[in-house]
């Protein structure tokens, strides 16, 4: 189980490689393509679309080929995806490849972090989300070293596209261990079962406080990271520059703080772990809105990331707790779908609001959403008390 573990770290710095590099590439693939900066937009939408479909299916796809051939069918996917960006010359070709890469996306997603959570202990579940941080730390330092040059762009895909290559082929090589860890565990799935619908259970008391709890946490974790620099230079008068390197503090605080996160599982169950992160998203807003300048606004935002740095893996570690291990698969797919819809469309409603009111309100939408992933927690907590 060692070495398949160290295989799960290595598929999630895989998972973590191409969330970044959009962002990171796009004003210089927007001038070679020749279309509006704003069009990222559309192939983001649609990556996040191929994630949330593959995610509401995963209970049936992984019940059907077993979690070892989907997570390497998936990077297989996302790699392939990631080579045809990079030899892509009109924007309709991004647009397509943008299907299986959010479905790749999706689907390795639910797969692994429901194997973990079955198979591991809370620490492993720390440290494997903080390896998909250290991915999309590596992502943008890759493709940044090929933007020199006119083009460079798409030798950063294609260079990061052969690296998930050879990640599919060492996941397929090692399919075994996959089989021989479903044997020592007594898992025999029966793949003509129907896998466990929406409706039935959402119905399950503390679904639609755990659906609720994981929207809101990462409609935070993405509104945090979207619009910290905007509101930095815009409502605080921050340089641009500065403004991203503090926002990219809170970034630094999610991994360092899953990384240490792992050492405190050790000591705190789940349920605390959850809330010191609330806790610390809290005070760091709170920090952000003293008036004692950078260094504070600086702070602020690196604790919000430790704040977050432990929600996602202790509530997806504490679902075969809540909910059985029976169903923890079809809970995990769904909540990762929930997590992809508010990291999809609560950042843009804040961008409305930015718009047609203020940039101040930022920390305040922040607080709102906390205090609603707060209320379903413990609501969360009470009804599924074990």
């Amino acid at each position: 189980m060692v070495t398949l573990l160290i295989i799960i770290y290595i598929s999630f710095i895989s998972l973590g490689l191409p969330d970044s590099l959009l962002g990171s590439a796009w004003p210089a693939i927007n001038a070679d393509l020749g279309v509006p900066l704003s069009y990222a937009g559309i192939v983001t939408m649609i990556i996040s679309g191929g994630t949330i479909i593959s995610s509401f299916h995963s209970e049936r796809i992984i019940r059907r080929f077993g979690t070892g051939l989907v997570t390497a069918v998936s990077v297989l996917m996302t790699a392939l995806a990631l080579l045809g960006f990079g030899y892509s010359r009109n924007f309709g070709w991004f647009c397509v490849l943008a299907i299986p890469l959010g479905l790749g996306a999706g689907s390795v997603d639910a797969a692994l972090n429901n194997f973990v959570a079955l198979h591991y202990k809370a620490k492993h579940m720390s440290w494997l989300h903080c390896f998909w941080g250290v991915g999309a730390a590596i992502g943008p330092i890759i493709i940044s070293s090929f933007l020199k040059e006119p083009g460079g762009w798409s030798y950063g895909y294609l260079v990061i596209g052969g690296i998930q290559i050879i990640l599919a082929i060492v996941l397929f090589v090692t399919l075994p261990f996959w089989k021989r860890a479903a044997a020592a565990n007594n898992e025999t799935e029966d793949p003509d079962r129907e896998p466990h619908k929406f409706i039935e259970l959402i119905q399950i008391p503390g679904a639609k406080s755990a659906l609720t709890t994981f929207f809101c946490y990462c409609a935070v974790e993405s509104t945090t990271g979207l619009w910290g620099s905007s509101y930095l230079f815009v409502t605080k008068g921050i340089s641009v520059e500065v403004a991203a390197k503090m926002v990219s503090l809170f970034y630094l605080g999610i991994t360092g703080g899953r990384f240490l996160s792992g050492f405190l599982t050790m000591k705190f169950n789940n349920k605390t772990m959850i809330r010191f992160g609330q806790i610390g998203i809290l005070l760091g807003i709170a920090i952000i809105l003293l008036p004692f300048g950078n260094l504070t606004l600086a702070a602020g935002f690196m604790i919000i990331g430790l704040g977050c740095a432990p929600i996602y893996p202790s509530i997806i570690q504490e679902t075969p707790t809540r909910f059985g291990k029976a169903l923890s698969q079809s809970f995990i797919g769904f909540q990762m779908a929930f997590a992809y819809i508010g990291a999809t469309f609560m950042p843009p409603l804040f961008g409305v609001i930015a718009d047609n009111i203020s940039l101040l309100w930022y920390p305040f939408f922040l607080l709102a959403l906390l205090v609603l992933m707060i209320v379903n927690s413990e609501i969360m907590n009470k009804v599924t008390m074990k």
